[in-house]
């Protein structure tokens, strides 16, 4: 039988951290919507340990989408959907079309792997289909100040830039302005290890 499971090495180091943020974060209930899931094992981490929430993961890579089945089949959990093929960047997202209804959404490790215009997408779509107080999540690096946090992130940044242009850590402050352009508020910063930083947001009433 062929094994579709995808591995990123760094889910192994950063899922008990973030755990321990999304478990104080989250509303206790309710939809939560993984966008850009990548391989999968943040997902069947984090569902069993977030009973009574339904954890959506979503990915539009049809190789990160057989990955994330194979690992839900791997490692079952009643309240791990199955994966949805959302591109942050369209103007209507796969739980739109369903009505489904979301009170989270978490993005973990995207916004520098992509163009800006992806974490553009990301704050449209948070204000599309959060309800008032609902919850936004991002983890990753970023710079604060326009300046790196530590000359890992620069290499890293580095890195990216030469796989893709259009990639790169992002300046915090311009995350944030564009999340309050939005309508989503800066709630708190928590870093991370490994010179990373969670960032909650919440939707505010229009």
């Amino acid at each position: 039988m062929n094994d579709n499971r995808q591995y990123s090495p760094a889910t192994q180091r950063n899922r008990e951290p973030i755990l321990e943020v999304l478990l104080r974060i989250l509303p206790p209930q309710g939809n939560i919507l993984e966008v850009s899931s990548g391989t999968g094992e943040h997902a069947i981490f984090f569902a069993p340990a977030l009973s009574l929430r339904h954890w959506i993961p979503s990915d539009p890579n049809p190789i990160a989408g057989e990955s994330i089945e194979a690992w839900r089949n791997d490692s079952p959990s009643d309240n791990l959907h199955s994966p949805l093929n959302i591109n942050a960047e369209d103007s209507i997202w796969e739980v739109e079309k369903q009505a489904i209804k979301i009170d989270a959404i978490v993005n973990i490790n995207m916004i520098h792997i992509a163009p800006w215009s992806a974490c553009l997408g990301l704050m449209a779509g948070a204000k599309r289909i959060l309800s008032t107080g609902g919850i936004l999540y991002l983890y990753g690096p970023y710079k604060q100040g326009g300046k790196h946090t530590a000359p890992s992130n620069l290499s890293f940044d580095e890195s990216l830039q030469s796989q893709n242009p259009q990639w790169g850590v992002r300046n915090l402050e311009d995350v944030i302005k564009v999340a309050e352009q939005e309508g989503l508020k800066l709630q708190e910063i928590v870093s991370m290890p490994a010179n990373n930083l969670s960032v909650i947001f919440q939707k505010q009433k229009l």
